[in-house]
């Protein structure tokens, strides 16, 4: 989903190439898991990420894999996702 304004479905389906009925599965789960927002403007419906969500599902999804296998410290991760916190908005390390 393009941030902040968010894509219509016909632009997602386009992009993506696949049947109607698969991408409605596929953000029907989405919308349902909180990862993205649905918001109708007349007749479109605009989806768009939930980039807190999101933020948090990358964060537990790397501490999973890097500090189960030893990749890296679990401190660093620490320092890591708060020098990501303090960044400038629109500005990420």
């Amino acid at each position: 989903m393009a941030h902040p304004q968010g894509l219509v479905v016909g632009d997602i389906q386009q992009e993506l190439g696949i049947p109607a009925s698969t991408l409605s599965h596929h953000l029907d789960k989405l919308k349902n898991e909180e990862l993205v927002t649905v918001q109708r403007e007349g007749t479109f419906l605009w989806y768009r990420a939930n980039t807190g969500v999101l933020q948090d599902l990358i964060g537990f999804l790397y501490a999973e894999c890097c500090t189960r296998n030893k990749v890296i410290e679990p401190r660093e991760l620490v320092s890591i996702s708060k020098s990501q916190t303090n960044a400038p908005k629109g500005k990420s390390k």
